[in-house]
C-alpha cells in the first residue's frame, strides 16, 4: 500500500507509515499527523490481492480520517478489482462476490475509485464515483504493439464472446485497421473443462494478438494457441491487463512467443521470467 498526500500546489508526496500484524492476525497502522497537515487530497494505491490487504485498507482509511480534515477527499486506486470474476450468481447458494467487494469499498466513502480494465460492466456499475481505465487506453501505452496494430501487421484474436466487445474497441481505436477474428471455447458444463476451441476465421500465415483482461492459470490461452498454431499462425502474442500467471509462464512454452501485461496484480520485479518467452511489463 502507498499513501500519497497532495498539497495546495499539486505536489504529490509519498507518506511513510508504520504497520504490522498482531499475533492474533489483526492489522495495525499508525500515521503521522504532521506529515499530512497540509494535505488537500489523499490518494491510496494498493493491489488488493489477498484478504489481509483488504483489511489493512479499512484500517488505513480509519487512521487517515483521524488525522486529516473531514473535508479532505480520499481517493483509491486499485488496478485489479478483487472478486470481479464473481460478477453474477450462477447457482443458488453462491455469493455475489463483486457486489460484496463493491459494498465494502463504497462504505469507506472514497471521493473517487480508479480501477483498470474491469472484467465486465458489472463492477463499475456497482462502485460509487468510479473511473474504469479501459484496456485500449492501457494498450496504447505500449508503442510496439500500437505500431503493429496501426499498420495492420497483426491480427486481433478475441478468445471468447466475453472479450469481443473489448477487442472491437481496440480495432476501432486504430481506425479499424487491425483485422479481428473471433474464437469460441466450448466447456463441459459439469466440470468446467474446455473441451473444444473454435477459430471463426482464417489465421494461416498471420501474426496474431490474443487480447483479454485476466490470465490466471492460462488454460484458455494454451488451448487457443494450440488451435492457432494448428491452423497456421506465424506467431502468437498475448496481451493481458491483469497477469496473475498462477501456473507460471512455462505453460505457454512452444505456443506463445510474446506476452504483454501490466503491473496491476504485482510489481514488475515480482514477475518470474521465462527464457522461452519475451515478457513485457507495462508499468502504469
Amino acid at each position: 500500500m502507498n499513501i500519497y498526500s497532495y498539497n495546495s500546489t499539486g505536489t504529490k508526496t509519498l507518506i511513510p507509515f508504520e504497520y504490522f500484524t498482531f499475533s492474533g492476525g489483526e492489522e495495525h497502522i499508525r500515521l503521522s499527523h504532521e506529515l499530512l497537515s497540509d494535505s488537500v487530497k489523499v490518494e491510496i494505491f494498493d493491489r488488493l490481492t489477498d484478504s489481509s490487504k483488504i483489511m489493512r485498507l479499512m484500517i488505513a482509511v480509519d487512521s487517515l480520517k483521524r488525522v486529516i480534515s473531514a473535508y479532505t477527499p480520499i481517493e483509491l486506486v486499485i488496478p485489479y478489482f478483487p472478486y470481479a470474476r464473481q460478477d453474477r450468481v450462477c447457482v443458488t447458494g453462491e455469493a455475489f462476490g463483486a457486489r460484496v467487494m463493491a459494498n465494502f469499498i463504497n462504505n469507506l466513502g472514497f471521493s473517487k475509485v480508479t480501477i483498470w480494465d474491469a472484467h465486465s460492466d458489472v463492477s463499475p456499475a456497482l462502485l460509487d464515483r468510479v473511473e474504469n481505465i479501459e484496456q485500449v487506453t492501457i494498450l496504447q501505452k505500449c508503442a510496439k504493439l500500437s505500431n503493429l496494430l496501426a499498420n495492420g501487421d497483426i491480427t486481433l484474436i478475441s478468445p471468447d464472446a466475453g472479450a469481443s466487445k473489448k477487442t472491437l474497441k481496440i480495432s476501432q481505436q486504430f481506425n479499424g485497421v487491425p483485422d479481428i477474428i473471433q474464437a469460441n471455447k466450448v466447456r463441459n458444463l459439469k466440470t468446467g473443462e474446455i473441451t473444444k476451441t473454435e477459430i471463426l476465421g482464417n489465421v494461416k500465415g498471420k501474426h496474431v494478438l490474443i487480447v483479454d483482461d485476466i490470465c490466471d492459470g492460462g488454460r484458455t490461452f494454451v488451448e487457443l494457441a494450440k488451435e492457432l498454431k494448428a491452423e497456421g499462425s506465424l506467431s502468437i502474442t498475448l496481451f493481458i491487463t491483469h497477469g496473475i500467471f498462477s501456473k507460471g509462464l512455462e505453460v505457454f512454452n512452444g505456443l506463445i512467443e510474446h506476452i504483454y501485461t501490466t503491473d496491476s496484480f504485482k510489481p514488475a520485479h515480482e514477475f518470474i521470467e521465462n527464457e522461452n518467452i519475451n515478457l513485457h511489463i507495462i508499468e502504469m
